[in-house]
């Protein structure tokens, strides 16, 4: 297998073992866990509202813009940014920032490649690894970063170009999703369990009781009994076709639904319990992924604080790596510029709160000046 998928043979990233050992250094080898990483998967794909988090995160973390010191440069720069491949399918730098966050938060590092075109001496395109097969260590010093590939015989594969290699880590390199397989677990189980519940008392059935009283009708029970039999599926099945029968019969005839003296469980506190420790961790108020648990509830300045906050950190990761990118392209363009990131504003407010802090802050300078006319 391949670590990156090519678009075709120039554009193909360079995966050749460096002759060089590494000298010995007391910092250990870092690799995702494939195990980890699997189950982190199937767990955005078994509960809908973690997966929903993780993306409401990307998107909140809101887009932004490359500035080039150099000003002859920047138009060059913004073609770039917009129009760079990533991957098979995406574009533009941003797309690819998505895709990186996305690795980072799901997996607790992401890993991607600058792919160059040498011979037209600029950047073929931007690629996404999968950090499971990835083992950082460090090199001649403990700040000198050497990439390993797992090959497909579990054998390990020096990549020959780490500057080309962009690689970013949470805090020890663990995932946003630690610690919520086990609640969502349970969680999956009360669901399954209201499921079973359903399928059987939801779905109504009925228990048809014939008891015989006089000589010829025990005499001729069964007869009667399929004759019974017939009529009320002959009853039932009509409701298919949009007709409505009566079922008439002659002697003492029970009918009863099954399960119809069962209660169902209230299962609304255990279900919020699990949802609110899922919701803790992954620092999104509730009512931004459906959950309504107040008729009144909107998102407070304090919430709104500590959501930016929390958003202002996963920028600080990637700002190092979108720098990297155009510093990347400058250099192949032969310019010498440097670049910053500028990042949109957040904004996690309703706009009527914008707006009326607006006035306030107009109303504020209006008094300032006449103050200092005065």
């Amino acid at each position: 297998m391949k670590l990156f998928k090519r678009k075709n043979d120039r554009a193909a990233p360079e995966l050749i073992p460096a002759s060089r050992e590494a000298e010995s250094c007391p910092v250990l080898p870092f690799s995702a866990d494939p195990v980890e990483k699997e189950l982190f998967d199937r767990l955005r794909r078994a509960v809908p509202i973690v997966d929903a988090a993780v993306m409401k995160i990307i998107r909140l973390t809101g887009g932004f813009r490359l500035v080039c010191s150099d000003e002859k440069m920047q138009a060059a720069l913004d073609e770039f940014c917009d129009n760079v491949p990533v991957g098979l399918t995406g574009r533009s730098v941003n797309t690819f920032a998505d895709n990186f966050l996305d690795s980072l938060l799901t997996y607790g590092s992401a890993v991607g490649e600058i792919v160059p075109d040498t011979e037209n001496s600029r950047i073929a395109g931007l690629w996404i690894a999968d950090p499971s097969r990835i083992t950082v260590s460090a090199g001649s010093s403990p700040f000198t970063r050497e990439y390993s590939l797992r090959q497909s015989d579990g054998s390990m594969k020096k990549l020959t170009h780490p500057e080309n290699i962009i690689y970013a880590s949470l805090t020890g390199g663990v995932s946003l999703l630690r610690g919520l397989p086990a609640l969502s677990g349970i969680l999956m189980r009360i669901y399954q369990c209201i499921g079973q519940n359903f399928d059987r008392a939801g779905n109504v059935r009925y228990a048809v009781t014939y008891k015989p009283e006089n000589g010829s009708e025990l005499t001729n029970t069964r007869e009667h009994a399929m004759q019974i039999a017939r009529e009320w599926a002959d009853g039932m099945n009509s409701a298919k076709y949009g007709q409505v029968k009566d079922f008439v019969a002659v002697g003492d005839v029970d009918i009863k639904v099954i399960g119809a003296d069962n209660q169902f469980y209230d299962t609304n506190i255990p279900v919020r319990q699990l949802l609110e420790q899922i919701v803790a961790k992954l620092s999104i108020p509730p009512f931004l992924l459906g959950l309504s648990w107040s008729s009144t509830e909107r998102m407070s300045s304090q919430q709104a604080d500590i959501l930016t906050s929390e958003l202002e950190y996963y920028r600080r990761l990637l700002t190092p790596v979108i720098r990297d990118i155009g510093r990347s392209f400058l250099r192949s363009s032969g310019s010498d510029a440097d670049c910053t990131v500028e990042w949109e504003n957040i904004n996690l407010q309703d706009e009527s709160v914008l707006a009326e802090t607006r006035l306030k802050n107009a109303q504020a300078r209006e008094i300032e000046l006449r103050l200092g006319d005065e």
